[in-house]
């Protein structure tokens, strides 16, 4: 990656380059220069000047077409430039200070945008939407579409009146860069082909933090990790399609991990139909409805290791009546979570710890002041091949409550410690329904549960 500090001694020694010392000022000696910047094209000798009074774009593009064509970088020294509707060819290296270069959109248009290309890199630029009106083509401040090496590492991009930064079948990394500001989603990937989405801050965002989402369900291979997400809205409204820190929608095979995610109007981490992800060690503070969701037609999601603090719902993976199967929930820890959530909810409401349904292990988590119930097991009669052991649970009115309407499947509850629940340790339920005693010494007759070895605690 391109740093401020690579950038300052390369640019010492780079014959192309004027530093623009005043008169009595010691000119810096020359030192190593960066790989990156061999060879660059300074953007002050075509004439693009920062803060001059006419639009930059022209001279800008002529520029990064002729860079491209020769196959060298350009640099864009310190300051302010006003551009709009600039296309990036293939091979573009555009390369900035960080925090002192900035493009600002001029309106009439989008602001930097790539199509069908190899490879295109920027590094080091602030991309400023100024929050002017992006025109109805553009999704998104900055977009690509169909390239197959995208590298945006240490830049900005702020006040998008649409997306921030948009990726349609494309590949590469997107890495150590802020946006914020986004009146719709910070950072939207469509059909991406393994891209890395990693140690970015996206903050302030009008309608999701980092969408990861498929036209259709399938092998999608992104890697989600060491992002900070903070202060996400839902300003389009609806019960969780917008509002959410990281959203999968039907993209299969895709790693969610060491992500600090809080504050976010509807989940930290929602995968809606996209099989064998991965969700692991993220922290999910002060979610508005579920913290870490798994929902509707997926068979494969592996959640563990996370800490969840403050949520209408701790964690869900649900929707048997959709095809939702097959996961594991462990090491997690669930708490402090609320009855009241971001819409009337007519069906189970809000409250619970970790809600499952079908083909799943449920073990080792902890579990405390969850208000509704601790463990939730099935809804009506969506609850099949479950085993719920060596939990720990406090502090909530219900420890577990477990589904015994007609037609549910095999249930084990095991070795799980249970304390401060004064209404009940574990409970069977029809729906929202109380309908046994007590269960916590046995199954009392329902053939579809084990219950043995659970202790108060």
């Amino acid at each position: 990656m391109l740093n401020r500090r690579m950038i300052l001694q390369g640019l010492a020694s780079l014959p192309a380059l004027r530093l623009g010392f005043s008169a009595g000022q010691a000119r810096a000696q020359p030192l190593p220069i960066a790989a990156e910047l061999r060879g660059a094209l300074d953007a002050a000798q075509a004439g693009i000047v920062p803060g001059a009074a006419d639009n930059q774009s022209r001279k800008l593009q002529a520029l990064l077409d002729a860079a491209a064509a020769s196959g060298q970088p350009v640099f864009l020294p310190a300051g302010a430039y006003e551009v709009s509707n600039l296309d990036l060819p293939d091979g573009t290296k555009l390369f900035g200070v960080p925090g002192a270069t900035r493009l600002t959109y001029t309106g009439d248009g989008h602001l930097i945008t790539a199509r069908d290309a190899r490879h295109v890199a920027l590094s080091g630029i602030t991309l400023d939407g100024a929050n002017r009106w992006l025109a109805d083509y553009a999704d998104a401040l900055v977009s690509f579409r169909a390239v197959d090496e995208v590298l945006v590492s240490d830049c900005e991009i702020v006040g998008s009146r649409k997306h921030g930064l948009q990726l349609e079948r494309c590949g590469g990394r997107i890495s150590d860069c802020r946006i914020t500001g986004a009146a719709d989603a910070g950072l939207l990937a469509i059909e991406t082909k393994a891209l890395t989405i990693k140690d970015n801050d996206v903050t302030d965002c009008g309608n999701g933090g980092i969408l990861v989402h498929r036209w259709t369900k399938g092998e999608d291979g992104a890697m989600v990790s060491g992002n900070r997400i903070a202060r996400i809205g839902a300003r389009a409204g609806g019960t969780g399609q917008h509002g959410n820190g990281i959203n999968l929608f039907r993209a299969d095979n895709v790693l969610i991990s060491n992500n600090h995610v809080s504050d976010c109007a509807f989940s930290a981490i929602r995968a809606n139909s996209a099989s064998n992800v991965t969700i692991a060690t993220n922290q999910c503070l002060r979610s508005g409805e579920t913290a870490i969701y798994a929902e509707f037609s997926f068979e494969g999601a592996l959640i563990a290791d996370n800490l969840v603090d403050g949520a209408a719902n701790g964690i869900l993976v649900v929707n048997l009546d959709e095809g939702g199967r097959l996961s594991s929930v462990t090491g997690n820890i669930v708490r402090n979570l609320k009855r009241d959530g971001p819409y009337s909810h007519d069906g189970a409401g809000f409250g619970f710890g970790i809600a499952v349904e079908a083909d799943t292990v449920v073990s080792g988590n902890v579990i405390e002041k969850a208000p509704k119930w601790g463990l939730m097991l099935g809804w009506g009669p969506y609850l099949r091949n479950v085993v719920a052991s060596a939990n720990i649970i406090r502090d909530c009115p219900v420890g577990i409550a477990v589904s015994v309407v007609e037609g549910t499947g095999t249930t084990l509850i095991s070795g799980n410690v249970i304390g401060a629940a004064p209404d009940g340790a574990i409970l069977g339920y029809r729906w929202n329904d109380k309908a046994t005693d007590e269960l916590i010494d046995g199954a009392a007759g329902h053939p579809h549960l084990t219950v043995e070895g659970n202790r108060r605690g």
